[in-house]
């Protein structure tokens, strides 16, 4: 029994409907349309409903929202009230994420 605790965690990932981007849940913020046919924003990523994942970046929200990513992914159309609002929100966004070094970064030379 010395492999029990050598067990890695399933991390579960989503891709990202703007840059199709493949990342963590914990990376990308949800949207939903909620069964009252409401969309929200959904942070937490607990609230009932079909869900569409964006970046954390205001690129991506500001495309999906430009080229009506969100309303095919959550299959509605976003009135203009919940599209401002969400514009709002992608202001506070950073412009881009940052990005991890490519070659692993963690084995630099001496």
């Amino acid at each position: 029994m010395s492999g029990k605790g050598t067990r890695r965690k399933h991390v579960p990932c989503r891709t990202c409907v703007a840059c199709r981007a493949v990342r963590t849940k914990r990376e990308l913020v949800r949207v939903v349309r909620t069964p009252e046919g409401a969309a929200v924003i959904d942070e937490r990523g607990k609230v009932n409903g079909r869900g569409a994942y964006l970046c954390a970046q205001r690129t991506c929200w500001l495309n999906a929202l430009s080229r009506r990513r969100l309303d095919q992914a959550l299959r509605m159309s976003l009135d203009d009230q919940t599209e401002a609002l969400f514009r709002a929100y992608a202001d506070r966004l950073p412009e881009k994420l940052e990005q991890p070094e490519e070659g692993g970064g963690s084995l630099a030379a001496d």
